[in-house]
């Protein structure tokens, strides 16, 4: 075969594979109409990347340029909504970033881990926490092995509440520095995937909750989101959600999420999750599944951090809660990914 076979072969070839890839990102955008759809959306940059890749074969092949050009609007076209630049008003992915108008404003941290059930290196997570010392941890998958691990943790974070979860993987707990309000123990709900707890950040309360769904259609994800609905509108006025979703920000099951909350999305928009048997610097090709979620409190920065043992990495959140006498209003807000490096408006506390 000469070159121009070669390049012929390779156009349709790319045809082929450009079809089944253009359906399964233009179906990414109907999840609110069905699960399975939804499914698909969290492909969507990876479809979007490889039309991209093919569109070049596809431009050069006579009789299938036009094609090329297809695949690659419909690409960057979804690229550039995942990135929150909506060509379509409507369609693109908002996050919020908010900041108090006291800047003296005290400072807190939150880190969220998926532990991985049967993580092998247990003393690197032990070890991130001691470091950061953060002053309240959300954590799921905490299974038999790590309710022994999280035990040598016990005198610095006193403040605890662990729900139970049937089966090998375990449910989700929160540890907190900070004590819990007066009274309050906090409740488990969704055998053991849902926990929330009113603490006490000074003077402030902010209930606490964290969360760990269920697998994407054709599991029954959305099905238990609609279970949570009550209590994730039910949690108080100053609150922040943080867990694992396995589900992307720009997914039907997370806005719902946000909206039964009554919450904005804080990110964070990088990979956070990465099947456990491929090498780490693929990471870019995994997911960010593992969300926080804010309402009525100030977010300074989100950022991930470096892995520890888990398929999952950690997330750190530097919040501040909004003053007693602020109002949601107060919150300066703009649609913009939230910054991952140092503080703006660092506080003593």
């Amino acid at each position: 075969m000469d070159a121009r076979g070669t390049s012929r072969a390779l156009g349709l070839i790319a045809f082929v594979a450009m079809l089944p890839l253009s359906l399964a990102l233009v179906g990414g955008f109907f999840g609110s109409f069905h699960p399975a759809f939804d499914s698909l959306a969290h492909f969507r940059i990876h479809c979007a990347a490889a039309l991209i890749l093919l569109a070049p074969f596809l431009l050069i092949t006579r009789g299938l340029r036009w094609n090329g050009l297809l695949a690659a609007v419909l690409g960057v076209w979804a690229i550039l909504n995942i990135t929150g630049i909506a060509i379509i008003p409507g369609l693109g992915t908002v996050q919020a970033s908010q900041e108090p108008k006291d800047g003296l404003a005290p400072v807190y941290r939150l880190m969220q881990i998926n532990l991985r059930f049967n993580n092998p290196e247990p003393g690197k997570v032990l070890s991130l926490i001691g470091r950061i010392r953060p002053d309240v941890l959300t954590l799921e998958e905490v299974s038999p092995m790590w309710t022994e691990k999280l035990a040598l943790l016990e005198s610095a974070y006193p403040y605890r509440l662990a729900c139970k979860l049937d089966g090998y993987v375990g449910g989700v707990s929160i540890l907190s520095l900070r004590p819990f309000a007066e009274g309050a123990e906090g409740q488990c709900l969704a055998d053991g995937a849902f926990a929330s707890a009113p603490i006490d950040f000074g003077g402030r309360l902010v209930d606490v909750a964290v969360m760990h769904l269920h697998w994407p259609w054709p599991f029954d994800q959305m099905n238990q989101i609609k279970d949570l609905t009550p209590s994730l509108a039910g949690l108080a006025g100053s609150a922040i959600l943080a867990g694992d979703l396995n589900a992307v920000p720009w997914s039907a099951a997370s806005a719902r999420v946000a909206e039964a909350a009554g919450m904005k999305a804080i990110g964070p928009m990088r990979p956070t999750w990465l099947y456990r048997r491929l090498p780490e610097f693929l990471r870019f090709a995994g997911l960010p599944i593992d969300r926080v979620f804010a309402r009525e409190v100030a977010v300074l920065s989100v950022e991930t951090l470096e892995a520890v043992g888990s398929d999952h990495l950690p997330v750190l959140v530097h919040f501040s809660p909004v003053p007693p006498d602020g109002e949601p209003g107060d919150l300066k807000t703009a649609t913009a990914w939230l910054p991952s490096g140092p503080l703006r408006n660092e506080a003593i506390r």
